[in-house]
């Protein structure tokens, strides 16, 4: 009875927003955390402007704004400062945005000269609209946690995947990160699977442009599952399909948490010789972009129960034990 009422109590003291990106992953987290979304429109103007209204009092709530900043990245982003801002003027308590694909995380550090920084940049704005908070999954680059000056909870989908693939019961597993960048994460898989790694090699002569140049471990008669945090155009991970199978691989699944699928990756995807490809609803994939060999693990808990340890003062980390996985 007391943890009823805990959660009724919590319930009455949050509001959950949904913006454009990500309309269906917030009416899950709002079904798993047993509350009623809020109520809001989004108007985009003939001329690109933007206008969030908000239909209801949030008058020293806690708000969670949930949107990924994914394709038009600019003007999911610009939604949520426009939110944040109304938020702010409505005497809201503490505003966290929610954003399972934190848009702009490639442009992380300068590689050339007079480049920007651009993930800074979107720290910079969410703050200055009066985000208080962010909760994001799987940031391409973790060190933009530094970025802000306000909390950043970088949680992980792959303790789902790895709960996806326990359940497929498969022998002669094998873990394959897509590239060096991607050996932790693929490490992390191997041990929750208790199986070996191997890591394909490959240099990147241009953006959007990779070169295979072999494999490094065995993966040889193995079910290999290739796991990256996220799937672009998709020229890399099908490259490394084939260049498994050539090497003896018996089946060749793959996961990623953001199924970004920009340009031809849908169709690349669609024909390549993958068993599976396995992503998460950080970005929601209108019905054009899926295909039959796509399947798709929902985050939706993972974020509900990231809210409930937040509001109730409990670690985000402890989230995690539920997956039964370490951080």
């Amino acid at each position: 009875n007391r943890k009823i009422g805990v959660k009724e109590k919590m319930k009455n003291k949050i509001t959950v927003f949904a913006l454009s990106s990500s309309v269906e992953l917030a009416q899950d987290i709002c079904d798993n955390l047993g509350c009623e979304m809020g109520k809001s429109k989004v108007h985009h103007f003939a001329d690109g402007e933007i206008l969030v209204e908000i239909d209801e009092s949030v008058r020293g709530k806690d708000v969670f704004i949930v949107q990924s900043t994914s394709n038009p990245v600019t003007e999911n982003l610009m939604e949520i400062l426009v939110l944040a801002d109304a938020l702010k003027r409505a005497s809201a308590g503490e505003i966290t945005a929610i954003m399972p694909y934190f848009g702009y995380a490639r442009q992380d550090r300068k590689a050339k000269p007079r480049q920007p920084i651009t993930s800074k940049l979107v720290a910079d704005l969410l703050t200055t609209a009066g985000v208080n908070r962010v909760v994001t999954i799987d940031l391409h680059a973790a060190q933009i946690q530094g970025f802000f000056n306000i909390p950043v909870d970088d949680m992980q989908a792959l303790p789902l995947i790895c709960n996806y693939f326990k359940n497929k019961n498969l022998d002669d597993i094998g873990v394959v990160s897509p590239d060096h960048g991607g050996a932790t994460r693929a490490r992390k898989m191997a041990v929750a699977l208790d199986c070996p790694v191997a890591i394909i090699d490959k240099r990147r002569p241009k953006p959007n442009v990779a070169e295979i140049m072999g494999v490094l471990g065995d993966v040889e008669g193995k079910n290999c599952i290739m796991i990256d945090d996220m799937i672009d155009t998709g020229g890399t991970i099908v490259a490394g399909i084939d260049m498994l199978l050539e090497k003896g691989a018996k089946n060749v699944f793959v996961a990623c948490t953001h199924p970004v699928f920009s340009g031809p990756a849908v169709e690349r995807l669609k024909n390549c010789s993958a068993k599976e490809v396995v992503v998460t609803d950080t970005i929601i994939l209108p019905e054009e972009k899926k295909f039959d060999k796509l399947k798709v693990v929902s985050v939706a808990s993972l974020l509900a129960k990231t809210i409930e340890n937040i509001e109730n003062n409990l670690p985000v980390s402890d989230v995690f034990q539920e997956f039964d996985f370490e951080k």
